[in-house]
């Protein structure tokens, strides 16, 4: 017996997409017989028609047959489950030729000697046979693969997540420490805002939160900040109506913008400044804007971009290639924006 990661797993038919996967591999199938040159006569439409009409219910009941018998299937030996897979088309092609002849003559279209109808019956089974051999393999190769981006996409995310935690707690400690001779009470004040956000940052890799949870916790670190700052640190917020607070999103991604924005911008200007935070459903997608000054004419201070790389990468992993992440800086200001598509959040 293969190891378990060297063997390929029976493909799931249950998705739409597969569905018409296996719906289209028969149509090509059709085509490409009905192109291919030949001592016989070429194909009308009508003879056509019904070849797709046939291939097309063979590849939708393969689809259903074998998304209710995969359970069943999963348990068999390797090989002998790819077999078995493999011959619930076979059958099905090769009832759906025998019983098309049986209503073809039943409505006087055309009938098939005993011969011929054997024939055609065993040529489309031996077909459908062949053919779902090949997607079966290469639609199971297609899920391992996938399975296998996933897994070392959740790796990359869990270890750039892993990186910023310390980040995160020297910058938040450093805070504290400046408050605690000074203010006792707003220290004590901090640390209670400090717990709920490592409660939040040091949960289990991959938990989520939602865009009420995320305004929460970033409320919670600006207040640490502001705190320390005082009135250098201005925040406005800007949230229309209707914003999907419910929306699931991966845990601390608006407070590192919210960090970057004080590290690099407020607490570097004598003045101090204002952070300017943006929320918004435009065309169908949450937008969230991150906007601060930023130093003139000084050198930038240094930073490894991990809380960037790290919201970039578990945004995507969640929902794909339609979340954005973008950044301009102009003269003496510098701005963040999240695009994340509400249809689109599994």
């Amino acid at each position: 017996m293969p190891p378990a990661a060297d063997r390929l797993s029976l493909p799931e038919f249950c998705s739409r997409g597969r569905l018409l996967a296996a719906v289209a591999a028969g149509q090509v199938v059709m085509l490409t017989i009905a192109l291919a040159p030949t001592r016989a006569p070429r194909w009308d439409f009508t003879e056509f028609a019904s070849a797709s009409a046939l291939a097309t219910w063979i590849a939708i009941a393969s689809a259903v047959a074998l998304c209710k018998l995969r359970p069943w299937l999963a348990r068999l030996p390797p090989r002998v489950d790819f077999a078995a897979a493999t011959a619930v088309p076979t059958l099905v092609a090769l009832l759906g030729a025998g019983a098309l002849n049986y209503i073809a003559a039943s409505l006087g279209q055309f009938v098939l000697d005993a011969e011929m109808n054997r024939h055609f019956a065993l040529t489309t089974a031996g077909l459908t046979g062949l053919i779902a051999a090949i997607a079966l393999r290469y639609f199971a190769a297609q899920d391992r693969w996938r399975a296998q981006v996933r897994a070392v996409s959740q790796a990359q995310m869990e270890a750039l997540q892993a990186r910023i935690r310390p980040h995160f707690l020297f910058n938040s400690m450093n805070s504290i420490a400046a408050l605690v001779r000074r203010d006792p009470a707003a220290a004590e004040r901090a640390v209670e805002d400090l717990s709920e956000l490592f409660r939040a940052a040091l949960g289990a890799p991959g938990q989520r939160g939602t865009l009420a949870d995320e305004i929460h916790l970033a409320q919670r670190f600006l207040g640490i900040e502001q705190l320390r700052l005082g009135s250098r640190l201005q925040v406005h917020w800007n949230a229309v109506p209707g914003l999907p607070m419910d929306l699931p999103l991966p845990r601390l991604v608006l407070q590192p913008l919210l960090e970057n924005a004080v590290v690099h911008g407020i607490a570097r200007l004598k003045e101090g400044g204002e952070i300017r935070i943006d929320l918004a459903v435009v065309e169908g997608a949450l937008r969230i804007e991150v906007g601060n000054p930023k130093p003139v004419g000084v050198d930038p201070r240094p930073g490894n971009g991990h809380a960037l790389e790290s919201i970039r990468q578990r945004l995507r992993h969640q929902f794909g290639d339609g979340a954005r992440m973008s950044s301009e800086a102009a003269e003496g200001y510098y701005r963040v924006r999240l695009e994340l598509p509400l249809g689109a959040a599994d």
